[in-house]
């Protein structure tokens, strides 16, 4: 026991297969993770390596594609980075010194190679390849426009929608072309973009998705995490800022513009401190565990409990459960174990599945839990799968009692910046109060962390600004009435 303490005719995407989503209302996904390099020998092994850090963003699918100087050369799989690039040989064909790479999670379409990213188009340019992180509100608008003008799309992911408005941008160069098109999406994203001499990278506006700048050898990576610098032996230099657009070219030299025309107030997602990003990667110059750990102790003084032993979920939930212990004097304990090869379970496509995978991914402890009253400490509950199964596990394990912390807010507002978490109505905090919600999961108690006491936690000012509309229904950037968020998938999105 531990103790406290036309061009659009010239758009000819690569090969894809399958049609078009099925099912429109698919569970949920997670983010998406995206790296990139100029300027390395190796460029497409370095890339290999670093996706594999990135692998907790994105379990679905996974591809890269570097540049030689003349051609563009790809690989896309379904599944893990270690499975689609098993073969040795298949990142020894990859040649070139500038690559990018993807994982990824779908959002509410259908899980398909036909949408396995970076996606690849040539282009009077010459050929492109994109490689996107986040969701565009109005892509489904855009796309009715383009395809009325006679555009043809292959894809159902709103990464080819900005592929189609580069190319049919009139601007004389890449650079113009490209800020022409993000000038007329709005959304949250992070966005890599490959040349056959160039790499650039772009983050939105409100800085609502991440993406991180390093140095490597002499050489540039742009990564949505700084663990994925970590893995390769990479420096972080800083965050490509909110509204900023860097371009990688000429031997290495490197340019900063900003890609949007009015400056807006950042407003990076505080999620990606609750759950999406590792705990040693740092986001907005904070460490993610560090904040997590603080939420925990945050968590302990707004809602304390009279229990024997703390435990969290593994493993986005050990942090705040290790802060909670050590501010409330309860014990910590491992009190459930994870089969580390199963994947996280809201990505799978049916309720049924989610239910199934759950019983094998999580085993209690029952010499640990049996007789004891325990504090169980979350990250989040959106729907509530998750949370339900694991009270029924620990009652059957024999815990005497199970009280529910959540690290963050009670989620009520489904995301439509990257993040899918169904709809507004699917979500078990909508419309329920906190006694309702627990009665539904089966715990003795429930308490959340405030919103105002999550926003303490990471050490910055209020005024600095996070995302909060899943917690608050504030939406930094307005998402059309009339819009169906499911008619496309996002770049990438929770139980």
């Amino acid at each position: 026991m531990i103790r406290p303490g036309d061009p659009t005719l010239a758009l000819a995407l690569q090969p894809y297969l399958g049609g078009w989503p099925t099912n429109p209302d698919k569970g949920p996904a997670d983010e998406c993770g995206v790296f990139g390099i100029y300027g390395h020998p190796e460029a497409a092994r370095v890339v290999y390596h670093a996706l594999i850090a990135l692998q907790h963003r994105g379990q679905e699918s996974a591809g890269i594609v570097a540049a030689d100087g003349a051609n563009l050369n790809t690989h896309r799989g379904m599944g893990l980075v270690s499975d689609v690039f098993e073969k040795p040989e298949t990142i020894q064909r990859l040649a070139g010194d500038i690559a990018i790479g993807h994982v990824r999670y779908s959002t509410t379409g259908s899980s398909r190679l036909g949408n396995a990213q970076p996606v690849v188009v040539n282009t009077r340019r010459g050929g492109l390849a994109l490689a996107h992180n986040g969701n565009l509100v109005d892509a489904p608008a855009i796309r009715d426009r383009l395809e009325e003008q006679g555009a043809i799309f292959t894809t159902s992911i709103d990464t080819e929608v900005l592929a189609h408005l580069i190319v049919r941008s009139r601007a004389k160069s890449l650079e113009d072309a490209i800020v022409d098109a993000v000038s007329q999406v709005h959304g949250g994203y992070a966005l890599l973009i490959l040349a056959e001499d160039r790499l650039i990278g772009i983050r939105d506006p409100h800085g609502i998705r991440p993406l991180q700048l390093g140095r490597l050898d002499g050489s540039w990576v742009l990564a949505s995490e700084t663990c994925a610098f970590d893995t390769i032996g990479a420096e972080f230099v800083r965050e490509v800022a909110p509204g900023e657009m860097v371009t990688i070219s000429e031997g290495g030299k490197l340019r900063s513009r900003a890609a949007v025309r009015e400056a807006v107030a950042p407003r990076p997602c505080i999620f990606e401190f609750i759950y999406f990003a590792r705990p040693d990667s740092q986001f907005v110059g904070v460490n993610v565990h560090t904040v997590r750990k603080a939420m925990g102790r945050q968590l302990a003084k707004e809602a304390p409990a009279d229990a024997d032993i703390v435990i969290g979920v593994p493993d986005s939930s050990i942090s705040a459960a290790t802060g909670y212990a050590e501010e409330s004097g309860i014990p910590y304990e491992v009190g459930l174990v994870k089969n580390r090869y199963i994947a996280r379970t809201f990505i799978l496509p049916s309720q049924a599945g989610r239910e199934s995978a759950l019983k094998l991914k999580l085993n209690p402890l029952r010499k640990v839990i049996e007789g004891r009253r325990v504090v169980l400490v979350d990250d989040s509950i959106v729907r509530g799968t998750t949370s339900r199964h694991l009270v029924s596990l620990l009652r059957e394990a024999g815990a005497r009692e199970v009280h529910l912390r959540i690290a963050s807010p009670p989620y009520q507002n489904a995301c439509h910046y990257g993040i899918d978490t169904s709809k507004s109505t699917d979500l078990i905090a909508r419309g329920r109060t906190v006694r309702e919600i627990a009665d539904a999961i089966g715990a003795d108690s429930l308490a959340y962390l405030s919103v105002e006491g999550m926003v303490k936690a990471t050490g910055l000012s209020p005024e600095a600004g996070f995302c909060l509309a899943c917690f608050t229904g504030d939406y930094p950037v307005p998402v059309p009435e009339e819009a169906d968020k499911y008619a496309l998938e996002g770049g990438c999105g929770c139980d």
